[in-house]
């Protein structure tokens, strides 16, 4: 990992964040038994270089059914599709780059062998991972999360920015949130 954090420091499409001191933002742990790939980490993440460690996370870790120590132990880790913060656009943050997730996301995958459970946060991770397997939107692949088991459990971010799909679509929290939390009481034991 060590080798892979030096590649990504000096990678100078991050140099803007290296002359700063902000490392690549993520979680990795050779005993990590669910992953997360989130989106990317936000502005407050960015100012605590913790992964998740902002009111999106809050509801993640409350969607999960665990508590914030078990959050951040080594049987969880958490790769987003980019480890740094890209910046805010005109509606939003900005998406996270692309060469990420196709550079270095396989290698960092090989040094954590004993992942039974990939959680997919949002659209980009959604989109990368399951390909062409997806349906047709976000909504209609979290709906269809059990098709993507027992490897991948797709959901919708937890931010709290997307209130609106959340109240709109209030079947998650009652169908998929108990599901969620059932596959990673399992795993955890």
């Amino acid at each position: 990992m060590e080798e892979i954090i030096k590649k990504l420091k000096s990678d100078p499409r991050n140099t803007s964040y290296t002359l700063r001191e902000v490392p690549p933002i993520l979680q990795i742990s050779e005993g990590a038994e669910i992953l997360i790939v989130g989106q990317a980490p936000g502005a407050k993440v960015e100012e605590n270089r913790i992964p998740f460690k902002d009111k999106s996370g809050e509801k993640l870790r409350n969607w999960m059914g665990i508590d914030e120590v078990t959050f951040y132990s080594e049987k969880i880790a958490i790769m987003p599709m980019d480890f740094y913060y890209p910046g805010k656009g005109k509606t939003g943050d900005l998406p996270p780059r692309k060469f990420i997730a196709e550079e270095y996301h396989e290698d960092i995958m090989k040094l954590m062998p004993k992942i039974q459970l990939i959680i997919l946060i949002g659209e980009y991770a959604i989109k990368y991972y399951l390909k062409d397997t997806r349906k047709k939107n976000l909504t209609e692949t979290v709906k269809c999360f059990q098709e993507y088991l027992p490897k991948y459990f797709p959901i919708v971010h937890p931010s709290p920015l997307n209130f609106r799909w959340q109240a709109k679509n209030s079947w998650f929290e009652r169908d998929v949130v108990p599901v969620l939390k059932q596959k990673v009481h399992t795993i955890l034991g």
